[in-house]
């Protein structure tokens, strides 16, 4: 069933530069605070969702072409949630819940932990302070995933979850770790959280792919101009951020 299921959400993103990776819920909460538990029985199956370098040709500007005068809120976060909303369509016999990267709780804390649930999918390794042996900080540091063709140029979009799907015998991936030495692991952490808006981390590991010129730039733009890189028109931005 996980193979079918994976199989058909691959033919329905993978087109539009998202990347569907499986996993079990018990895998996430057997690694998280009590707090951030998805709250589904242990082997229910879920996705977590990339999106890829291209994600910003593929979707995005085809999804700001055509939905123009409903784009309201962020154009990313709306073409995300548009695309995976369709994804539901392809299972009208499946329950789905979909769980979106900018959901917060009551609590203001996120509905999940992004990071985490793309390293126990094994889509990409979660560098922490506790991959290093010698720390060298003495303060609070953050940690990033690292994926093995992109590096730091994707992100982590959401969950998609099949409540009425348990897979007691998925084997669990491990992530590649692909910054391996404690060297490399140290200046990683350091960028991101010194440096981070250089986006000098995201090439920490040659990579296959990275974003265009363009998306960079439309990455880098506060977000109240980035509507107008993406042509939209100035009322929209107005219901946006009024």
């Amino acid at each position: 069933m996980e193979r079918r299921v994976a199989e058909r959400l691959r033919g329905a993103l993978g087109p539009l530069g998202l990347e569907p990776h499986a996993f079990k819920v018990g895998w996430y909460n057997a690694v998280v605070q009590p707090a951030f538990h998805l709250p589904y029985p242990d082997d229910t199956l879920a996705f977590v969702i990339l999106s890829t370098p291209s994600m910003f040709d593929k979707a995005l500007k085809p999804f700001v072409k055509k939905e123009r005068s409903k784009i309201i809120r962020d154009p990313v976060d709306q073409c995300i949630s548009y695309h995976l909303s369709r994804v539901k369509e392809k299972f009208p016999d499946q329950r789905v819940d979909v769980m979106f990267d900018y959901e917060i709780l009551p609590s203001r804390k996120p509905k999940f932990l992004a990071q985490t649930a793309a390293h126990v999918a094994g889509a990409a390794y979660y560098y922490q302070r506790k991959d290093v042996k010698h720390d060298p900080w003495g303060k609070k540091i953050y940690g990033v995933c690292i994926h093995p063709k992109y590096g730091g140029w994707f992100a982590i979009r959401g969950l998609l979850l099949f409540p009425d799907i348990q897979v007691l015998f998925l084997e669990q991936p491990a992530p590649v770790d692909c910054v391996s030495t404690e060297e490399k692991r140290i200046e990683l952490l350091e960028q991101f959280n010194f440096h981070w808006q250089d986006g000098r981390y995201r090439d920490i590991i040659e990579v296959k792919e990275r974003y265009s010129e363009e998306q960079r730039v439309y990455f880098a733009t506060p977000p109240a101009e980035r509507f107008r890189l993406l042509g939209l028109t100035q009322e929209a931005q107005r219901i946006e951020f009024q």
